[in-house]
């Protein structure tokens, strides 16, 4: 999907309805988030005053994803940065913050390229596969050194792959 290079600029007037100009209509916070998750970029300002409040409105539109249930933001994180207000620190903390989530981003990025969209399946496969090699080895060396306990061993042996073909059809059931 094509991205305009261009920022659109959003009017936000006294009756707290915000006009779109690049499109001509009338649009809410939730279109707003709607196009960050586009990647589109965009600004807010004042119809009256021309004053750019782009800041005010992205918080009020994490406010609102905050008040329907999303929760994101813990308790204890809102906390410390409600005490960074007004400290000596407050002026380090949004480069911090910039850079913790531009990290965070590459990081989820490189995660997605290197898993693909079944990643969690990917990963229990794998996971599941060492299992079954460590199962085998271990009742191989049981196997080995008590010829008495066969019959437990093979038992044991059946009731692991049982659980084994169990695990793997979740998580089979999971990757689609």
């Amino acid at each position: 999907m094509a991205k305009p290079a261009d920022k659109v600029t959003i009017k936000k007037y006294a009756n707290r309805r915000l006009y779109d100009t690049e499109s001509s209509s009338y649009i809410t916070l939730d279109r707003l988030a709607a196009m960050i998750r586009e990647g589109r970029d965009f600004e807010v300002v004042d119809a009256k005053s021309g004053e750019d409040i782009t800041h005010q409105v992205l918080t009020q539109i994490i406010v609102d994803e905050e008040s329907r249930g999303a929760t994101m933001l813990p308790v204890n994180f809102l906390r410390q940065l409600i005490g960074l207000y007004g400290g000596q620190m407050q002026g380090a903390v949004p480069p911090y913050l910039e850079a913790a989530m531009e990290a965070f981003d590459k990081n989820q990025k490189a995660m997605a390229g290197a898993f693909g969209p079944n990643m969690f399946a990917d990963l229990a496969k794998r996971n599941m596969a060492m299992f079954e090699e460590a199962a085998q080895a271990m009742t191989g060396k049981k196997a080995k050194s008590s010829a008495a306990s066969d019959d437990g061993s093979a038992e044991e042996l059946a009731k692991l792959k049982e659980e084994l073909a169990a695990l793997q059809a979740k998580v089979d059931k999971l990757g689609k």
